[in-house]
């Protein structure tokens, strides 16, 4: 079965820093695009950046430019690991944050994406 599995999230302070971690079940990540993905209560689930299959090119939304960066490990050993590098955090980045798989390219579309994991919370107090 195919999972993927979120970790990291807490409670930080605003000006601090927390890394996600994601990963994956299967070796065939390697291949996939994967994302990050947010939800603050009562809004709906917003694009955060993606990573194409090798790491090489990376989009981020522009909300968290420039604070946020996404890095993956896609060695055997690693799990096809995927990390949210998070810097400088604000209140509104409070959310559940979720990793994303997509076999297709790389896309700030959360429809296009097949695979997704249960969500890490992240809060920012002021």
């Amino acid at each position: 079965q195919v999972q993927l599995v979120e970790s990291g999230g807490g409670l930080v302070q605003a000006g601090g820093s927390l890394r996600l971690s994601c990963a994956t079940s299967r070796r065939t990540f390697g291949s996939y695009a994967m994302g990050w993905f947010r939800q603050a209560p009562g809004k709906e689930r917003e694009f955060v950046g993606v990573t194409s299959w090798s790491g090489g090119s990376t989009s981020y939304a522009d909300s968290v430019k420039g604070r946020f960066t996404i890095s993956r490990d896609n060695r055997d050993n690693a799990k096809n690991t995927v990390y949210l590098q998070m810097n400088s955090l604000k209140p509104e980045d409070t959310a559940v944050y979720y990793c994303a798989a997509t076999s297709g390219i790389v896309t700030m579309s959360k429809a296009s994406y097949n695979y997704w994991g249960q969500g890490t919370q992240v809060t920012v107090s002021s």
